[in-house]
């Protein structure tokens, strides 16, 4: 218990929209900014550490670090800096103008810099405003106090190998756990530098030298952004999107995390809550194709570089997901004492889908070595071995049931889409092998194969009466990952069979133009509901391209571009009715799927202003 006495200058918090955060990040970890200018979730060191600001899930004993006015008013502007990663929010007071600046280092090689360094800046405009600091840490799920200590102009709060140092210019004297006002003048801003140490010595910046290395940050951004090859009257959306994949990539390993959180909420007050603070080999392989699409070679080749290492101990297995050191994830547990999102129980740590298995991960990961091949990069040879024991492996395994790609915590079937990914995969193996070599009896194999579940899914995999391939052999349920059918050869794009799954997609999946659910909802064994899946959403408009059908696919994405959150981002999943943002976020695959939609409508010719 704390027996210090409530202090008004903290105010009441209230759970925010999802899509009212904004994210920062240093390639190594991210914040959720709210609004009201709180981070509500931060783990350090990494994306799945321990949670130094959680109040996102765990309410307002889990801790913040909230920089407002005092007057407490809505912002009247939020935006990113242009092709960056630097967030300000600004609010307009009856005394003045009031901006915060919040950003993160991500380039530290070659300088005595702290592995996360956030830097926090409030300025003035047109008077002195009235402003309030609340630094409340809390360490994990524990939700431990720090023990304290100031030295200075600067405090230091411990747990054990962790450390965070707190700097502020001018000196505000803050301590844990109790808010401080503070009054803005204009020309005068207040700094505010939080540098992270875990099992390493705690380097202090000064804050005047860390506004600096943040600016650099940013221009290194604008840098990267401009080298986007990319023509569309929708680029700045897409740049987004890319920043947003590219922040949300583990530096030191280059794995892509899923999303920076964990268990917010497919439905408000529901169970379907889970960790995505991991990489799937399936989304490193969409973000390939995003990357590359747009001319970042060298991100893509990172994003194969951490699918070969991280793969390595399980081969020729594909494991489901890993961490971001490519290592198993720990056992799935529950945070009894956390009270989730909006009440939405259980906050999960840890993902039970590691144990399972799943086909269709195999073909998305060759195809993404195809995509490298296509492009001029021939494959090492150590990647080719691997990318051909997966293939053997296909070819060994594809007729039996797995669990698809939505993860079901249920009984294993013959879904229709991870047969159609092995068939893919099996068909960029011999696509590669005629650049890269194979033995003879490999590539017989595999087109035996390969033609083997062409005529299986092709007869078991199709409803003639719906006109449409199902969801699973013997099912008459449809599943929007079939959407990949027109975008994969298996069938001629323009075929009956193709335009008859999208029609039949579209109908009976509809979530309220322009979403869709990815399954009928209630048709997975959990309790309560989900939302619309939005990157099922942007598959439609790659489905309508790659059918032929441009004008189509070109007015459902401009629709979903007005879907995005006031700052471009997207979480998994949306409610139809509210339109609020749900599930983890933001969230890769959302992001890579809009860069792919956008990709398949330039190559189409169909974008439109």
């Amino acid at each position: 218990m704390d027996p210090r006495p409530p202090d008004p200058a903290r105010g009441a918090h209230r759970t925010r929209p999802i899509e009212a955060y904004g994210l920062i990040g240093d390639t190594r970890t991210a914040a959720l900014v709210s609004d009201a200018g709180a981070i509500d979730w931060m783990c350090v060191p990494r994306f799945d550490g321990g949670p130094l600001f959680g109040r996102l899930l765990g309410g307002s004993a889990a801790g913040t670090f909230q920089v407002r006015p005092l007057e407490g008013r809505a912002p009247s502007r939020r935006r990113y800096e242009p092709d960056s990663a630097t967030l300000t929010t600004t609010w307009d007071t009856s005394s003045g103008r009031l901006t915060l600046a919040d950003g993160m280092v991500a380039e530290i090689a070659g300088r005595l810099l702290p592995t996360n360094l956030l830097i926090r800046r409030l300025s003035a405009q047109g008077g002195s405003v009235a402003a309030v600091v609340d630094f409340d840490p809390r360490l994990g799920t524990a939700q431990r106090r720090p023990r304290w200590e100031r030295r200075g102009n600067l405090v230091v709060c411990r747990w054990g190998p962790t450390a965070v140092g707190l700097r502020s210019a001018p000196d505000l004297a803050v301590e844990p756990g109790r808010a401080r006002t503070v009054v803005v003048e204009p020309g005068r801003p207040v700094t505010l530098v939080l540098a992270v140490a875990d099992r390493e010595p705690l380097v202090h910046v000064d804050p005047t030298a860390a506004w600096r290395l943040l600016l650099e940050d940013q221009r290194r951004w604008q840098r990267w952004a401009r080298d986007i090859e990319l023509e569309s009257p929708h680029r700045d959306l897409v740049v987004r999107s890319l920043l947003t994949l590219r922040l949300l990539t583990y530096s030191p390993s280059g794995a892509p995390v899923a999303a920076p959180t964990t268990s917010l909420p497919e439905e408000l007050g529901g169970i379907r809550n889970w960790d995505y603070r991991f990489a799937w080999p399936r989304d490193a392989s969409i973000g390939i194709g995003a990357f590359l699409g747009v001319g970042k070679m060298e991100e893509a080749r990172h994003f194969m570089g951490w699918l070969l290492h991280a793969s390595r101990l399980a081969r020729p297995r594909l494991p489901v997901l890993l961490t971001l050191h490519g290592t198993r994830p720990h056992r799935e547990r529950e945070l009894e004492a956390w009270p989730g999102y909006a009440g939405s129980r259980p906050v999960r740590v840890g993902n039970g889908a590691a144990e399972q298995h799943q086909l269709d991960g195999y073909g998305w990961v060759l195809d993404a070595a195809w995509l490298l091949t296509r492009a001029g990069h021939p494959l090492y040879s150590e990647t080719w071995r691997a990318m051909r024991g997966f293939a053997d492996r296909v070819a060994r395994h594809w007729r039996y049931p797995d669990a698809g790609i939505w993860e079901m915590r249920g009984p294993e079937a013959h879904h229709v889409h991870s047969k159609l990914m092995a068939w893919l995969a099996l068909d960029r193996a011999i696509r590669i092998a005629q650049d890269r070599g194979a033995p003879a009896r490999h590539r017989r194999a595999w087109q035996d194969e390969r033609d083997a579940i062409a005529a299986e899914v092709m007869h078991r995999g199709f409803d003639p009466v719906k006109g449409a391939y199902t969801r699973s052999y013997g099912s008459d349920d449809l599943d929007a990952a079939v959407l990949v059918l027109p975008l994969l050869g298996i069938e001629p794009p323009g075929s009956p069979r193709v335009h008859g799954t999208i029609e039949a997609i579209q109908r009976e999946l509809d979530a309220s133009r322009p979403l869709l659910y990815r399954y009928p909802p209630g048709r997975d064994g959990l309790t309560g509901s989900e939302g619309a899946f939005l990157p099922c959403a942007f598959w439609l408009v790659q489905a309508l391209a790659g059918a032929g059908r441009h004008a189509e696919a070109a007015d459902r994405f401009t629709e979903l571009l007005a879907l995005a959150s006031p700052l471009g981002l997207y979480a998994e999943e949306m409610d139809p009715t509210t339109r609020h943002h749900l599930g983890n976020y933001p969230q890769a695959l959302t992001h890579a799927a809009l860069v792919q939609a956008a990709l398949s409508l330039r190559c189409s010719g169909s974008e439109r202003a």
